[in-house]
């Protein structure tokens, strides 16, 4: 059994234990390792997700590419340029102000219909 799978199996939440089955299938089918990346970081355990504040996508991070926070995205900061950002979850102090600043904010599922290539996307941890 793969080390994935062995860190999946510790997870309860049904949700993201099917999120990471489609990030590992969607990354097997486009040979897209940036997806593998993502379900390694999300079957690890929650003290070690990421969280980021939007000063630091905002100083990172680049208009027409997708950003990927494998954790929860917090609202300490300010926007001044659209994003796209795609989060495990946002605060919603976070989510106003990408938003209200043109930019959007994205479930890893909407990511994968959207991109399933994984091209032009930066990881924030």
């Amino acid at each position: 059994m793969s080390r994935i799978r062995r860190l999946q199996r510790r997870k309860s939440n049904p949700n993201l234990v099917r999120l990471i089955d489609e990030l590992l299938s969607a990354s097997a089918e486009n040979n897209a390792r940036v997806w593998k990346d993502i379900a390694e970081r999300l079957a690890k355990p929650l003290r070690n997700y990421a969280e980021v504040n939007i000063a630091k996508l905002e100083r990172y991070g680049r208009e027409g590419e997708m950003i990927l926070v494998p954790g929860k995205v917090l609202g300490s900061g300010m926007v001044s340029k659209p994003l796209t950002v795609a989060a495990w979850r946002f605060s919603q102090s976070a989510r106003e102000k990408i938003e209200g600043a043109g930019g959007k904010c994205l479930s890893f599922s909407e990511v994968l219909r959207i991109n399933p290539g994984g091209k032009n996307v930066r990881i924030i941890v």
